[in-house]
């Protein structure tokens, strides 16, 4: 199926009345010149007509789409997944603008967090969006926001063929834009507040020869972090070539990118249980974190102690000296698709992608020093236990020493610094390595009322990573930048441990789209998720440095379930109306990331690591959806589009992930720790997502109303390790009573029970304008749920106006300014969860900030 240019003749809330619309016949019917689209039951096709943008949905599952011209609206280059954030059921959060940083980046659908739901882009799996990935990369990175044509969000489940080991929820499907069809130039620039200048500019070639056509394209961004002196930047080129006959169709794509995103630090919270009191240190919360970065001296000599120690009163909101993440990812695919016959073709991708990256933070060196220590102190194995450093104490006696004087931990405590290059600081970096590749085949019958799809999806994944620590020295500034990857300018001090890992995926499904009669489509089929894992340490933590483990688990997990069945059917009533309904069985397979995150291979303990491989049961769902769309038209120009929805899911084996070492940068202390990985029971979800679209001539209003309910069903035991800790108590309250954390009946954090998205648009001749409400309810923070974060209302805008064809000599030009946050708002944005009770770590919201954008079409 081809992708065609979409002209900006509709608002985004003219398409999200037609996004929930799912009549096929309409939309082969409403216009005798509208290009051919693929209608089949499991298809989302937007294509152009003279009167509106209509979308063919899936029809048997809730699905949403938004076009290319719709997401640059929203803001030009904006990430494809902020983009989502307008539709129903859905909640993206980032502390910036275009939703690029991945660091503080959170999204739920229907109750699913990121690494539970799908992604692809073209077809091609893209991992599970975890900051510290493994598997993939993110869609920005995958294509240049400018050359996507749509994104799809399947909120409930997503189709048995998306390539994915971690979509128990839904997915999310970007597509990137097909050559034009004739030759031309498109160019934009962006600027506006914190010194932004985004450009972009795309060459096609239009058809030549025998079917062919390319583009290839490139965007530079820049602009600077809101709290503190910190580039966001880096460099994007797509080239893609399609050929295109009665044979069959060739694409073949590439994208490089290369990306520095500077970090935010999250405030860590505590919250006293009831009757308790909080610290004047544990009420230190600043709204803000800003990094000193570029002023090394005063952070050395006014921040910072003379042993790399920071203020004792800030506690865990000490302040670091910069943080960065840095990617560069080559990403291509060839696929073919061969009409073998007028009622068979087969489809065949094969895809490479490569990535290198470092996390980057440069901080105290007594906020490091328990690690730092056994490196670097020669006389480590010999001193005492209770005379070895503590967090934040370097040079420090402790109270309970007695075997050194505390002239000797002075003189320990200035070598250490002398030996981490003399500022008092030290660097801290994750350093990734992956390579992908992979086969993706699908045959497709039409066997007239059937439809039958066949096919697979296999994967081998070659994961490496390192985590390292520098020296900054104090004399050479220009080498501890988050501009330069430490390791192109310094040998590591240490290389604390490395993780490989080898990764198998196989995926096999069948489905049948049945064409029962003229208004009931019945779809049915099932696929396989077979994983084989390989996890190794290499370099393995030395004692002490890693909290308590002796040794990081290393070992083989297979895990591989044959029958995941999906079930659903859709009515058409009249043409105007349609219900549907659907239910299917995911499964999320394990993690294998061996650098952290919620994985066996990070618990810290082999005999923990061995029970998950013998008795473990990975995160299943059972997802129900059941649904009415309508499709109606009035006198004066008036329409009407609207969905309701209800989705029930029950979730298997939930696994919890909870940190040895909270607090901190991320949530959690820079010195990191492993996870206890316990697997706390059942989920159950019930939920409902309604919205409609009214037009009239050139107003529209969308409004979109979310509410879900997730609970556990159980409580669970603090004090388990390996795979058991959901208990058959429910015991209520918010404290921990002999080891059991009252998680029954409470609510999933981070997830809202109450959404509201609102889109209203008016267009005037060349002019347009449009407000975006978005409402997000209050969010528990802890899974005790003793603690939470306010609602919150956001409102944004843009204002637009095309310049006259006959004025320029160009096929395009426009100009409009998008202003985000434009009352000022404050709150809590993404918030990193890891406590049972008392604590958790929250990012600010963004302020106000304004973009103007020129761009140009010729």
């Amino acid at each position: 199926m081809g992708d065609f240019v979409i002209r900006p003749t509709t608002s985004l809330l003219a398409l999200a009345g037609a996004l929930f619309y799912a009549n096929a016949a309409v939309a082969q019917t409403a216009s005798a010149t509208a290009p051919a689209v693929d209608d089949s039951a499991d298809s989302v096709s937007v294509v152009e007509t003279n009167a509106m943008i209509l979308v063919t949905a899936k029809a048997t599952r809730s699905a949403t789409a938004i076009p290319q011209t719709e997401i640059q609206k929203i803001l030009p280059g904006v990430s494809p997944l902020k983009a989502i954030q307008t539709l129903p059921g859905v909640l993206y959060i980032t502390a910036d603008p275009w939703g690029y940083n991945e660091q503080n980046a959170q999204i739920f659908i229907h109750g699913f967090a990121a690494n539970q739901l799908g992604y692809t882009m073209d077809g091609i799996p893209l991992g599970d969006q975890s900051y510290g990935n493994y598997n993939g990369l993110s869609p920005q990175r995958a294509v240049i926001s400018e050359n996507v044509s749509r994104v799809v969000v399947s909120a409930g489940a997503g189709d048995l063929a998306t390539p994915s080991n971690s979509n128990l929820g839904g997915t999310v499907e970007t597509f990137s834009s097909d050559p034009l069809d004739r030759m031309g130039i498109q160019a934009a620039h962006t600027f506006g507040s914190y010194d932004t200048a985004r450009t972009f500019v795309r060459v096609d070639s239009g058809t030549f020869g025998n079917g062919n056509s390319a583009y290839i394209s490139g965007a530079r961004q820049r602009a600077r972090a809101w709290d503190f002196n910190g580039k966001q930047g880096g460099y994007q080129a797509n080239a893609k070539f399609v050929h295109e006959d009665s044979v069959g169709k060739l694409t073949a794509y590439f994208d490089y990118n290369d990306m520095t995103q500077p970090n935010e630090d999250a405030t860590v919270f505590f919250k006293p249980s009831a009757g308790g009191t909080a610290t004047a240190v544990q009420l230190f919360t600043p709204y803000t974190k800003p990094f000193f970065y570029p002023d090394l001296t005063t952070y050395r000599t006014s921040y910072l102690s003379a042993a790399g120690n920071s203020p004792a009163a800030e506690g865990s909101n000490y302040r670091n000296y910069y943080s960065d993440a840095q990617r560069t990812d080559y990403l291509a695919y060839l696929r073919y698709d061969a009409n073998l016959s007028d009622k068979v073709r087969l489809s065949t991708t094969g895809y490479y992608h490569h990535n290198d990256g470092a996390g980057v933070v440069a901080g105290p060196l007594g906020q490091s020093i328990t690690t730092a220590q056994p490196y670097l102190d020669p006389n480590y194995a010999t001193i005492p236990t209770n005379c070895r450093f503590a967090a934040n104490a370097n040079g420090v006696r402790p109270a309970a020493c007695t075997g050194i004087t505390a002239a000797q931990a002075t003189a320990a405590g200035a070598a250490l610094v002398a030996a981490t290059g003399g500022s008092g600081l030290i660097t801290r970096t994750t350093e990734y390595r992956i390579d992908r590749e992979g086969a993706i085949v699908a045959l497709n019958v039409d066997l007239g009322t059937h439809k039958i799809e066949l096919g697979g999806w296999f994967e081998h994944n070659s994961t490496t990573q390192w985590r390292r620590w520098y020296a900054v020295p104090v004399a050479q500034p220009e080498l501890s930048t988050p501009y330069v990857r430490p390791r192109d300018v310094m040998t590591p001090l240490f290389t604390q441990y490395q993780g490989d890992a080898t990764i198998y995926n196989l995926q096999l499904h069948i489905q049948d789209s049945w064409q029962a009669t003229e208004k009931l489509l019945i779809q049915g089929g099932f696929k396989t998720s077979a994983q084989w894992a390989d996890g190794r340490y290499p370099v393995q933590p030395r004692v002490g440095s890693l909290g308590g483990t002796t040794a990081l688990p290393e070992g083989k997990i297979n895990t591989k379930r044959w029958f995941l069945p999906a079930i659903g059917a859709t009515y058409d009533f009249n043409g105007h109306e349609q219900v549907y309904f659907n239910v299917q069985k995911n499964l999320r397979q394990y993690q294998a990331y061996l650098a952290g995150g919620g994985g066996p291979w990070f618990t810290g303990s082999q005999p923990a690591f061995d029970a998950f491989a013998k008795d473990g049961k990975p995160e299943s769902s059972w997802t129900y959806e059941i649904g009415l769309r309508t499709n109606r038209s009035f006198d004066n120009g008036v329409s009407l589009n609207a969905q309701v929805n209800y989705y029930h899911v029950d979730f298997s084996d939930r696994l919890l992930a909870i940190p040895t070492n909270p607090g901190g940068i991320a949530g959690s202390g820079i010195t990191g720790g492993t996870s206890t990985l316990v697997n706390v029971g059942d989920v159950k979800t019930d939920g409902v997502d309604a919205a409609f679209t009214v037009r009239y001539k050139g107003f529209s209003l969308y409004n979109a109303v979310s509410y879900s309910l997730a609970k556990y069903q159980n409580d669970y035991t603090s004090t388990a390790s390996g795979i058991g800790a959901a208990s058959n108590t429910c015991i209520g309250g918010f404290l921990v009573v002999n080891g059991i954390v009252p998680t029954c009946g409470k609510q999933l954090p981070g997830t809202p029970k109450w959404m509201n998205k609102t889109v209203a648009t008016a267009g005037v001749g060349p002019f347009e304008a449009q407000l975006i409400g978005d409402y997000v309810g209050r969010r528990f923070a802890t899974f005790s749920n003793d603690a939470s974060v306010k609602s919150y209302f956001l409102l944004s805008g843009r204002i637009a106006a095309k310049i006259p064809e006959n004025l320029i000599p160009l096929r395009k030009a426009e100009i409009s300014l998008n202003v985000t946050n434009i009352t000022k708002k404050k709150g809590a944005s993404s918030l990193s969860i890891g406590s049972a009770t008392n604590s958790y770590s929250a990012y600010p919201i963004a302020p106000r900030q304004w973009f103007l954008t020129l761009s140009a079409a010729y």
